[in-house]
């Protein structure tokens, strides 16, 4: 939040969303490891996801989401004056994808934030970019989210939990502030926390802890890959996130009966059904798209509210809530008034 005027209020001016074009269906996955099309459907609800080729890096699909942002606010790209990336699988251990994005982009040394907080990593930059925005620091902020989570997935009967959910995708905003006072924009962010949970979703190695970084025991036990204990994030995520989404509609004077649409991050749709049965809000009223993408972690929600603006399901005036939960445990949410 913080104290700035609200006469000032963060507006999105434009948005994009990109996928790779391959399709990896879950008969695809039948073929790797035993699965079936129905053990998955009935988990999760995925029926398809998108894998990139070889050699394609997640600031590519950052690239290809955000000149799609810009062309659809009207702006030119060096109107943009900070970068905010937000990502848990970068081309490189480091840097970070926003300076790559920056580049690919051609615009001049502005600013780039990495944001590092996984499925809520989405709106933790949201709610960092509003207070740019609010505060006149930045007038014109990129926000893109991106994945790429198949070229680190364990394809085989060991690792099927996991690497029949994700997949790889981007989104990305343009954050102006809104001139007119007219009510429109970000009304609150609000994020969450909880670190002793760590170890129910984490990637253990590489890291600092090692040296060096890679080891061969690191190889042969295969801690480089995902892990989850699907129990307890199922069961935390469908408590956090209509919690989130709670704090927000009081901290704003609003109901759930005021919410035109819920996107939660579409982390399973089960969950997504289980935070709507928990919010009392008709499944109608929320954004589910998991079916064509699985997790596709800090892009999920501005993929889902891109596609949701498309189908003419918001309309201006609405209030839209967004509420995350993922690995950390982080959680969050936000509510626009669009």
């Amino acid at each position: 939040m913080g104290a700035a005027s609200m006469d000032k209020r963060t507006i999105i001016t434009g948005i994009g969303h990109y996928v790779p074009p391959r399709v990896v269906t879950n008969f695809d996955l039948e073929k790797l490891m035993d699965t079936s099309d129905e053990w998955i459907r009935q988990r999760s609800g995925i029926i398809e996801r998108r894998h990139v080729e070889l050699g394609v890096g997640s600031s590519d699909l950052a690239v290809e989401a955000a000149r799609r942002a810009i062309a659809d606010s009207g702006s030119r790209t060096s109107d943009i004056d900070l970068i905010i990336a937000a990502t848990l699988s970068p081309d490189h251990y480091f840097p970070g994808i926003g300076v790559l994005v920056q580049a690919k982009l051609d615009l001049p040394p502005i600013g780039a934030i990495d944001v590092r907080n996984q499925c809520s990593g989405f709106i933790y930059a949201l709610s960092i970019g509003d207070q740019y925005i609010r505060t006149g620091a930045y007038k014109k902020i990129l926000l893109v989210a991106a994945e790429v989570q198949s070229t680190n997935l364990n394809y085989s009967d060991e690792g099927r939990d996991m690497a029949v959910l994700f997949g790889d995708g981007a989104g990305a905003l343009i954050l102006e502030p809104n001139e007119h006072n007219d009510g429109r924009g970000i009304l609150s962010t609000h994020l969450f926390a909880d670190g002793r949970h760590v170890t129910d979703l984490w990637m253990e190695k590489p890291g600092c802890l090692d040296k060096p970084a890679v080891t061969e025991e690191m190889v042969r036990t295969k801690k480089f890959f995902p892990r989850m204990d699907g129990k307890n994030v199922f069961k935390n995520a469908s408590v956090k996130m209509p919690e989130a989404v709670r704090a927000a509609l009081q901290h704003n004077g609003l109901t759930v009966e005021d919410v035109a649409l819920l996107i939660p991050h579409q982390a399973n749709d089960r969950i997504s059904q289980m935070v709507a049965h928990n919010l009392k809000i008709p499944l109608e009223k929320v954004m589910r798209n998991i079916s064509k993408y699985g997790n596709t972690t800090a892009a999920s929600i501005p993929i889902a509210l891109h596609e949701a603006l498309q189908e003419g399901r918001i309309k201006p005036g609405d209030v839209v809530a967004l509420t995350s939960f993922g690995s950390g445990y982080t959680w969050a949410s936000a509510l626009i008034r669009w």
